[in-house]
Order: structure tokens, then C-alpha cells, then sequence
């Protein structure tokens, strides 16, 4: 009688759960350079079609409705919103954020597989490579971008090239430039923790390009990305998900109660 009630509200209780997770990650990912905010959907699950529409009744005429019951919900995706998020003066010079579109590429230095962030705050390596500013592994911009030793002053243009001045020089030397990727679906990177996403068959293969170029974005030195998190709409998402949690938890103890109830009526 009641069961399907259950089952039913344990299915909106579940895909609640999984909601307040998101918002909960999202919430404790606020200040996370460059994080990009991920949004639950849902989809309702397969009906108990007791009645179809369009049926023909004894009157030759055709139901304009049908009785069909629904059995719960279920999320559908997890999907990661790519806004632009804000841009944080930090006069470091090698902190980098992208305006527009695209990726840093970084080389994992276990796999060696390539890497993607809109994480830009990077640091000097020992041996002088550009590395992601990680206090877990070092992975280098890829292709590599070695400061000199002697090098005091570094430049790092919109179009991404870097110049760097060595004394006793007064003029800018150029060590190489900065480039970014491109995916025709980026939501469908998988995401690795630590900033960093990996290529799947649903992003489709990296499209390679320089800052400026058509569909890509430009580099802002001394700057950083911010997260694109909205803590009002996060908090609105949050409150609105625990009150759907605590009326499907009354749905539950209500079918309970109901099936209590027909029990006690067979004693």
C-alpha cells in the first residue's frame, strides 16, 4: 500500500544528500584559486503507468489523460559551471590568470601525462622551470619555461611571451611564451583535485593556441583567478535542500504511519 511511499521519498532524500554534498564542496572551495562551482541536476526516475492517455473508452472517445505514478528522483549530472570568476590583484610576478578562455597545460611528473588548470599562481623551480606554486608535486608548464639564475626582473605579456632582464642587460630577453588549450566541451574534464582536470572523450581532444587567438583567452600577470562561487545562491541552494530533505523524511514517517495503521486494523 504505503511501500512505494518509501521508496519514493528515500529517492528524494538520496538526491538531496547528493545536493547538499555539491553545495557543501562549493561552499568549502570559496577562496580556491580558480575553482569553478558545480551545479546538481535532476531527472525523475520510470512511472507506474496504471492508465494510458489517449485510450479509448466505451464511448468511442479517446482519454485525454492517462494515470501515471511517478517512482522518486535520481541526479541526473554534476555539471561544472566555467564562468569567469573574479580577478585578484596580488603584484606577484608570477602569479597568472587567464581572462577569456583556456587552460595552462602542465605535465604530471609521474605519468607524464598532460594537465589542465585555470590555476595560474606559479612558481620557480629549483632549476629555474615554472612550476605550479603546489606544495604536493611540482608540475612544470608544458612546453617547459626555464628562468635564468641571474635573471631579477620577469615580464609576462597578455599574448603570453615572457621576457626576462639580466644584468648588467637593461633589455628584455625572451624565453619562450606561454600557451593554452581549448576543449569544445569542458564540462566534460574529469576532475583530478589539486586544480588540475585531464582530457576525456567527453571534452573532446585539447585544442592548442596562444593567448589572443581567436577563442582563447589573454594572460593577466600579477593577478589571480578567483573562485566563481556565489556564497548567497549557494546558501539559498542549501537551505532549500535541507527543507526538501526534512519533506521527504515527513513523507517516509507518514507512509509509515499509514502502514502502521492498516497493521493494527488486521489485529
Amino acid at each position: 500500500m504505503c511501500l512505494q511511499t518509501l521508496y519514493t521519498s528515500a529517492t528524494g532524500m538520496i538526491g538531496m544528500e547528493t545536493k547538499l554534498n555539491t553545495v557543501a564542496n562549493n561552499l568549502a572551495n570559496m577562496e580556491t584559486t580558480a575553482y569553478k562551482k558545480q551545479r546538481c541536476n535532476f531527472e525523475d526516475l520510470f512511472y507506474d503507468h496504471l492508465k494510458y492517455p489517449g485510450l479509448q473508452d466505451a464511448g468511442g472517445s479517446f482519454t485525454a489523460t492517462g494515470i501515471s505514478v511517478g517512482v522518486g528522483t535520481r541526479v541526473s549530472s554534476i555539471q561544472s559551471q566555467f564562468s569567469q570568476g573574479a580577478h585578484n590583484q596580488t603584484d606577484r610576478a608570477l602569479d597568472v590568470s587567464i581572462a577569456g578562455e583556456g587552460f595552462f597545460r602542465v605535465q604530471d611528473p609521474f605519468t607524464g601525462q598532460p594537465l589542465y588548470t585555470r590555476a595560474g599562481n606559479f612558481s620557480r623551480a629549483e632549476d629555474g622551470r615554472i612550476v605550479l606554486g603546489s606544495g604536493h608535486s611540482g608540475r612544470a608548464l608544458d612546453p617547459n619555461i626555464t628562468i635564468p639564475e641571474d635573471a631579477t626582473y620577469v615580464q609576462i605579456q597578455e599574448s603570453g611571451e615572457v621576457f626576462v632582464q639580466q644584468p648588467p642587460d637593461t633589455t628584455l630577453t625572451n624565453i619562450g611564451r606561454i600557451g593554452l588549450t581549448i576543449f569544445a566541451n569542458p564540462e566534460g574534464l574529469l576532475r583530478l583535485g589539486e586544480n588540475l582536470f585531464a582530457e576525456t572523450n567527453a571534452s573532446g581532444p585539447p585544442i592548442e593556441g596562444e593567448p589572443g587567438d581567436v577563442g582563447f583567452g589573454v594572460l593577466k600577470q600579477n593577478s589571480l583567478e578567483m573562485s566563481n562561487v556565489e556564497p548567497v545562491n549557494e546558501l539559498i541552494d542549501m537551505i532549500t535542500s535541507q527543507r526538501a530533505f526534512e519533506l521527504n523524511s515527513q513523507v517516509t514517517r507518514t507512509g509509515d504511519e499509514i502502514l502502521q495503521t492498516v497493521i493494527n486494523i488486521k489485529r
